[in-house]
C-alpha cells in the first residue's frame, strides 16, 4: 500500500536538539553529510536543527537533498504568542516537517491535549508533524501498553480522518533514549508497530492505520539499524544522538536507502 505523505519511501530523522553550540559547527556536520555524496532514492532524510540555524541553512543548502523541519512549533497561528515560532512562519521559510509532543518536551508538562493542537496547527499551515509517542518504562502487567494506547488517543482527538492521514508518527520509548541505553530488540518493535495499527484501526479504519508512516527513535546506531527496520518493519527513524556524527548517520543512511 502506498504512503500517505512519502510514496514508497523509507523516512530518516536527524534531531540535533540544543546542539551544536554555533552555527559554524552546525554548517560542518551539514557538509560533512553532503560530502559522502550518497545519492538517496529511497530515503527522506530530514534535518532538524536548533531553530536558530535553520533559516540560513535553508538559504544556503535549499535543493540539496535533505529536508528540513523544526523541533517544535506553538499552539497558535496568530500575533499574540511572544517567543513562539508559528507554523505559519516556518512554512514561509522552507519547514517540510515538525517534531510534535516529544517526550522531553512532555516531561516539561506539555500535554497530550497540547501536543493534539500542534498536530492540527501544524496541518493546518501544510507542515507535516512527526508525532512522538512512547513508554517511560516497562512493566510486566502490560499498564505500558495503556499507557500508550491513551497517548494516542488523546494526542489525536483532534484530527479527522483525513487530517490524520497528513502525519507520521514516531516511536520513542524514554527508557531506550540517551547514552549508555539499549535500544528495543527487532521482535519487540515489531509487536509495537503491530499494536499502534491496530489502535489506529479503532480509532479511524484499517485503511488509514496502515497510511500512516511509523518510525522509531531510541538509542539507533549503524549497528542496530538494520535489525530495527527490518525486523521492526518500521519506516524509518528519528535519530538523536547519532545524528551529530555525521560518519555514523551517513552509515545509518546507506543501511536504510539499501533496504
Amino acid at each position: 500500500m502506498k504512503k500517505n505523505i512519502i510514496v514508497n519511501k523509507k523516512i530518516v530523522v536527524a534531531n540535533w536538539k540544543t546542539n551544536p553550540k554555533n552555527y559554524n559547527d552546525a554548517k560542518k556536520i551539514f557538509l560533512d553529510l553532503k560530502k559522502s555524496n550518497l545519492k538517496l532514492k529511497n530515503t527522506l532524510c530530514v534535518l532538524c536543527p536548533p531553530t536558530i540555524f535553520i533559516r540560513e541553512m535553508i538559504e544556503k543548502y535549499s535543493g540539496s537533498r535533505f529536508s528540513f523541519g523544526v523541533q517544535d512549533v506553538s499552539v497558535k497561528n496568530d500575533d499574540e504568542s511572544t517567543g513562539d515560532v508559528s507554523p505559519e512562519i516556518l512554512k514561509n521559510i522552507g519547514i517540510k516537517f515538525s517534531i510534535v509532543g516529544h517526550s522531553e518536551r512532555r516531561k516539561n508538562g506539555e500535554s497530550d491535549q497540547v501536543v493534539s493542537l500542534k498536530l492540527k496547527n501544524s496541518i493546518e499551515s501544510k507542515i507535516i508533524p512527526i508525532l512522538c509517542i512512547g513508554e517511560i518504562e516497562r512493566d510486566n502487567s502490560g499498564k505500558y501498553l495503556r499507557f500508550i494506547e491513551q497517548q494516542i488517543r488523546d494526542s489525536l482527538s483532534l484530527l479527522s480522518m483525513l487530517e490524520v492521514r497528513k502525519i507520521l508518527i514516531a516511536y520513542e520509548p524514554v527508557w531506550a533514549i540517551g547514552k549508555g541505553h539499549n535500544a528495543i530488540s527487532g521482535h519487540e518493535l515489531h509487536q509495537i508497530n503491530l499494536y499502534i495499527k491496530k489502535i489506529l484501526s479503532d480509532i479511524y479504519d484499517r485503511k488509514t492505520a496502515m497510511s500512516i508512516p511509523i518510525l522509531y527513535g531510541g538509542s539507533i546506531d549503524a549497528e542496530n539499524c538494520k535489525e530495527l527496520i527490518c525486523e521492526g518493519e518500521v519506516d524509518g527513524f528519528l535519530v538523536g544522538r547519532s545524528s551529530l556524527n555525521p560518519f555514523v548517520f551517513n552509515d545509518i543512511l546507506k543501511v536504510v536507502e539499501s533496504i
